[in-house]
């Protein structure tokens, strides 16, 4: 398996920030609606939780799926190839 680049890095790197801003934007609007104390009430830092561990696994069910479609479509392209090749 080849290495990844310093660029492939980076991009990765920036594609892993621009999820997790968005995943820390997207639970702090739902849950934190008290600002007239320093720390999260135990009812925001539940929600919190709640909401980051929700959005990890729909997102990890959805790579799955993504995954397991990928593979069907591959082998389906595969079987056509095969077909083609033996009709000619």
């Amino acid at each position: 398996m080849a290495e990844m680049t310093e660029a492939d890095q980076i991009k990765t790197f920036k594609d892993f920030l621009v999820q997790y801003n968005k995943l820390s934007e997207l639970c702090f609007n739902d849950c934190v609606h008290d600002f007239t104390a320093r720390t999260l009430k135990p009812s925001e830092d539940k929600c919190t939780l709640n909401c980051m561990e929700k959005y990890l696994r729909t997102n990890q069910r959805v790579s799955q799926r993504f995954h397991e479609f990928q593979m069907l479509a591959n082998e389906n392209m595969l079987a056509l190839a095969q077909k083609s090749g033996q009709g000619s």
